[in-house]
């Protein structure tokens, strides 16, 4: 899957017997990441220690990498010296990247509200000497509060989501959530180049609370957002009041492209950059937004 020259057969094996296998039969090992690219005389650029139980770490397992197009989009945004600061940082695999991609002269600002999750991340930091990563064990909100995390199944850890569930739960558990403003410091602010937001559902207050910081960011920062339009509804938040709280600051919307399906990977690996492109009409389902003050089709 990893080496074999071309794509043929890869996306049927992977869909069809590797996939269901690797997430039925887990395997843990360390394994290397390219994040699209080769080092240095071929070495890998990180490792990972992996379940194959859950979703994202079993397409690192796979493939090495994970969502290909955002992966190339923040290798060409991040330079060394910049700040990257992602808020759902799950199991670290951006944080390991924008270390490497920011170097020692940077900073990036990993927030997990999991502990599972956050040890994981720390063990991904520790693994791969990645001394510029200060690692937050927090919640993200619009205001000071207690909030209630449920993780509904262990194959895809990426869920754990403040979105009221009725099933059968993994685990849950309680946190303190704070506005992001009071979870950085005034450098990490002013040197902030790009903001993930990948919180399930829980992003209409995430940004609520990131209002305030928004003008204080430096002219080109630029905030990525995983919408999803279902999540929030149940939130009691909209898609378009985060629409409006990005424009009011003077940020354009762009959607990146970004596929789950397994059999998409060995052709998005080996495929071109794919650039996002400007957003025209509403945001009705799940979607990769990448807000930059920008003005122009693609970015």
């Amino acid at each position: 899957m990893r080496r074999a020259p071309g794509a043929f057969g890869k996306a049927a094996l992977a869909s069809r017997y590797l996939n269901a296998r690797l997430r039925e039969h887990p395997r843990r090992r360390v394994v290397d990441v390219d994040f699209g690219a080769r080092g240095a005389e071929g070495a890998p650029e990180a490792r990972f220690a992996v379940d194959t139980q859950d979703l994202i770490q079993r397409y690192l397992y796979l493939f090495g990498a994970w969502e290909p197009h955002m992966t190339r989009w923040l290798r060409g945004r991040l330079r060394p010296g910049d700040t990257f600061v992602d808020v759902g940082a799950n199991i670290g695999y951006y944080g390991v990247l924008a270390s490497r991609l920011v170097g020692p002269t940077g900073r990036v600002v990993t927030v997990e509200a999991s502990p599972v999750f956050h040890e994981r991340l720390l063990r991904q930091v520790r693994l791969n000497g990645c001394g510029n990563v200060r690692a937050l064990n927090a919640a993200v909100s619009d205001r000071a509060r207690t909030l209630t995390f449920v993780l509904a199944s262990s194959h895809n850890m990426g869920a754990n989501s403040i979105v009221p569930y009725d099933g059968p739960a993994e685990s849950t558990f309680d946190i303190e959530a704070r506005p992001l403003p009071e979870l950085l410091d005034d450098e990490e602010i002013a040197t902030a180049r790009v903001l993930k937001i990948d919180v399930e559902g829980a992003e209409g207050g995430v940004v609520r609370g990131l209002a305030p910081m928004l003008d204080r960011l430096r002219p080109d920062a630029e905030v990525t957002v995983e919408v999803t339009p279902d999540r929030m509804r149940q939130l009691g938040d909209s898609v378009d009041e985060l629409m409006r709280t990005m424009s009011d600051h003077g940020f354009h919307a762009y959607r990146i492209a970004n596929e789950y399906a397994v059999g998409t990977y060995p052709a998005a690996l080996r495929g071109p950059a794919v650039a996002p492109v400007r957003l025209r009409g509403s945001v009705a389902e799940e979607s990769d937004l990448i807000f930059s003050r920008v003005d122009a089709e693609t970015l």
